[in-house]
């Protein structure tokens, strides 16, 4: 027994969109590599205001709180540029849509 097939050819648009989750991840890499690089050059000596010395771990616990959030929105923000100028190098090819049902 065949199967009654359906051809119909229709148009749609193809263009490329750059992954968000890839840009906004390396944006945090970037953030933590910022807050590496800011940690080590920073100097660890008594503060004025308190007479206490903050360690390096704790500072690089508070670089993280402000590098990394504004990675993640830095890799967004590109993604989005990248995708606005995607977005003219859309192209329009026809497809064909083919539908089949099987008969019980």
């Amino acid at each position: 027994m065949s199967s009654p097939e359906t051809h119909q050819t229709v148009e749609a648009t193809v263009r490329r969109v750059p992954r968000f989750g890839v840009f906004m991840g390396v944006g945090v890499v970037l953030g933590i590599i910022a807050a590496g690089i800011l940690t080590m050059m920073g100097s660890f000596e008594p503060s004025e205001a308190a007479g206490v010395v903050y360690p390096p771990g704790q500072v690089f616990g508070f670089l993280l709180l402000w590098t990394v959030p504004a990675g993640l929105a830095l890799g967004a923000v590109v993604a989005l540029i990248l995708e606005r100028t995607a977005r003219r190098h859309d192209r329009v090819v026809r497809v064909e849509h083919e539908t089949i049902i099987e008969a019980d």
